[in-house]
């Protein structure tokens, strides 16, 4: 069965510098919740993985952060889709975990409780570090252009054979068009 891995501020929701603290502030970008809906109805599984340093900063707590991926949760099976599982890291930038991306554990924790192999799969992310960590496990890094990629698109140095879009609606529906041919 396909599936995909996303990143979560900046890809599904706005991002803010000052994180995303609460529900309320948890808001989509549009057409991401709908492009999340097709793919389930296409029959892949859709894994998110989100890095949220914001707990460990005591930013917000677990129940917050619960509660923000209930939202996230109950907002696209509204349109019909499902979060298959989702992955957070909480740690800070210098904790040396192995979970922060741009350390690929993050995508090794849905392989395994998916069963699924991480080779070619797409991960669509905003940030350099999605894509590293995506290059790291030999999956296929997607960027798109909302949240802060078009910055990481004018920096140097994105990893070999990134596919660029405009963003998480377009890159589905490239993933979609793209199974239709095979």
């Amino acid at each position: 069965m396909p599936w995909v891995i996303l990143d979560r501020d900046g890809v599904i929701n706005h991002d803010s510098d000052a994180f995303i603290r609460s529900p309320q502030e948890w808001v989509p970008i549009p057409g991401s919740i709908e492009a999340m809906a097709r793919l389930t109805r296409a029959g892949w599984r859709v894994a998110i993985a989100t890095n949220q340093s914001g707990l460990a900063r005591g930013l917000f707590n677990a129940e917050t952060l619960a509660a923000i991926h209930d939202k996230l949760e109950r907002t696209v099976a509204a349109r019909g889709g499902r979060i298959d599982a989702l992955a957070y890291c909480p740690h800070g930038p210098d904790d040396g975990c192995t979970c922060r991306k741009p350390a690929p554990g993050l995508y090794r924790e849905l392989a395994d409780r998916l069963g699924e192999p991480l080779q070619g799969v797409p991960v669509i992310g905003d940030s350099a570090r999605d894509l590293e960590a995506a290059a790291a496990v030999g999956a296929r890094p997607v960027l798109v252009r909302t949240g802060k990629g078009e910055g990481t698109l004018a920096r140097a140095g994105l990893p070999p054979g990134t596919e660029v879009h405009a963003d998480l609606a377009a890159a589905v529906a490239a993933l979609l068009e793209e199974g239709e041919g095979a």
